[in-house]
């Protein structure tokens, strides 16, 4: 190839014409007398030399477009695949929100189910006070059972991958779902309805207790650094939309019906719905792959070989002894949050709805149904806004802000509630949402973030479902005891500020795990030291 020259000529023409004694410009003809022989010698040299130097001018051409063409063709592709990687993770961001709604779907009809009708159910012959009790207290079973579902799906999900654990709790929990709507009354068959009701419950447990690490996993692992905030919110949104979803059932069964017949058999439909759940299975079984972090750590394992790089062998066990602290500060962030939504959900929907003479307000079941709905409608939104932000500002800020609300309104909250005005509960229900959403949305990748990949799984699971058994499942038991012995919602109060502080107090003690640091340098990961 020629080389240009400072004058911008090509090499080839600028010296072979310096060589041979041709002047002037290109193409400009040299002066002399016309027919001169040596004119015409130097003119035919001239031509030539320009013929050559076009061809090296058209290759050098020809080279140009060849290589922006490749460029082009590497940028199409890049596109391409940029294109198909938003797409998968588009449609595993649906799954994940779809399949963690109707689970907690089918966790959460139960709850209102216990409130509404198990005691008349499953418990006929006891007190309306020792029913509602008794009916929560096989509601609480399932919270019971959350923290061994957890390990068990923990353990094999850092082991063997996030899906296939995932797929095993999505099929369990469906089945127990289904099969609590077919079982018969207590009037049928005697003890044995409540034996096999709470049989199924503890089975819903297992399935719940690992499916929110699988889904949240699965999700936030998948999704860029800078982005796992928000992508944590389509596992964290399926609690309020399982909720809409459980109380429009419940509400249009109860509606249509008149209470003989919901008694009877309208109360099981919600429960036979759940069998939507087998297309989701279904789906993530055959379309979706597992995390890409694990899928690296599996890789890294089989390259390297070395045990300092394995899949943990019993990551519960290297959890809780090297991250016990982890594991109950997480634990705690959730207790404002849990003690407020049940109490909400469950607890005041059984207290609201009682009438005056067994010790309740005396409203229309419908009616307290309806307001928890449109908190339901409400929750998603601020969730997903509070995970995206925390993409932006840290997680802990937020956990910090909800759990200053929740304590700040946790009398305010029965003030309202109390007055059976639906507009005035409907604003005790909507501020308490606020407060959970602000703790609840970041609060995904910020669990996630605390533990390595290795034990991600086993640790994240552990202190989510630590909070169930702890918090979750007993907040309706102790507001129907301390208001059944005090005769005042006031204690109550006292309970949920005491877990709003709860929950204070563990944000403030867990560090940062996307701090500024992390927020400006683009190739910092969430959880990871940033190198100084």
């Amino acid at each position: 190839m020629s080389r240009p020259f400072a004058d911008g000529k090509s090499g080839s023409f600028s010296a072979m014409s310096s060589l041979y004694g041709i002047d002037g410009a290109r193409g400009a003809e040299p002066a002399g007398p016309a027919g001169n022989p040596d004119h015409l010698r130097k003119q035919a040299l001239r031509n030539f030399l320009k013929s050559l130097d076009t061809n090296v001018n058209v290759k050098h051409s020809v080279s140009g477009i060849t290589d922006e063409a490749e460029g082009l063709s590497m940028t199409q592709t890049s596109a391409t695949g940029a294109v198909e990687t938003r797409t998968k993770h588009g449609k595993l961001l649906a799954a994940g929100l779809i399949g963690s709604s109707i689970e907690w779907y089918d966790f959460f009809i139960y709850g209102t189910a216990a409130a509404l009708v198990f005691d008349k159910v499953f418990f006929p012959d006891l007190s309306p006070l020792m029913g509602t009790l008794m009916a929560f207290a096989t509601f609480a079973v399932g919270f019971v059972a959350r923290p061994l579902g957890g390990i068990l799906a923990g353990h094999y999900g850092d082991k063997i991958g996030r899906k296939p654990m995932l797929i095993w709790c999505l099929t369990a929990m469906g089945a127990a779902t289904f099969l609590i709507g077919c079982l018969p009354t207590a009037s049928a068959i005697g003890s044995l309805a409540p034996i096999l009701l709470v049989s199924l419950r503890f089975v819903q447990g297992l399935a719940c207790g690992g499916q929110w690490g699988g889904v949240v996993l699965l999700l936030t692992e998948s999704a860029g650094p800078k982005k796992r905030g928000f992508a944590g919110t389509f596992g964290q949104m399926g609690v309020p939309l399982g909720l809409l979803m459980g109380n429009v059932m419940m509400i249009a069964m109860n509606g249509v019906l008149d209470d003989a017949a919901f008694l009877s058999w309208g109360w099981r439909v919600p429960f036979w719905a759940s069998a939507v759940l087998v297309p989701v299975v279904m789906y993530i079984h055959r379309k979706v792959e597992d995390s890409p972090e694990f899928l690296a750590l599996q890789k890294e394992v089989a390259a390297r070989n070395a045990e300092k790089q394995a899949v943990a062998a019993a990551p519960l066990s290297e959890a809780i002894r090297g991250h016990w602290r982890k594991i109950v500060l997480g634990a705690g962030l959730l207790a404002g949050t849990n003690s407020a939504f049940y109490v909400s959900i469950a607890g005041f929907v059984s207290y609201g709805s009682k009438k005056p003479s067994a010790g309740g307000l005396g409203m229309s079941s419908n009616t307290i149904l309806m307001c928890v709905l449109a908190t339901s409608v409400v929750m998603p939104l601020v969730i997903m806004a509070t995970g995206g932000i925390s993409d932006r500002v840290g997680r802990r800020p937020l956990i910090l802000i909800g759990a200053v609300v929740l304590i700040a309104w946790a009398f305010p909250f029965f003030w309202l509630a109390e007055t059976t005005n639906t507009a005035l509960l409907l604003v005790a229900m909507f501020v308490s949402s606020i407060g959970q959403s602000l703790t609840y949305g970041p609060l995904a990748a910020f669990m996630a973030e605390l533990f390595e990949p290795r034990i991600r799984y086993s640790g994240a699971s552990m202190a989510y479902q630590l909070a169930a058994v702890a918090v979750s499942g007993v907040a309706p038991l102790i507001m129907t005891a301390i208001i059944a012995e005090t005769q005042s919602s006031t204690f109550v109060s006292v309970y949920l500020a005491a877990m709003g502080l709860v929950t204070f107090a563990s944000a403030y003690f867990l560090k940062e795990t996307n701090g500024k640091a992390v927020r400006e340098d683009p190739e910092a990961v969430p959880g990871v030291p940033v190198a100084a």
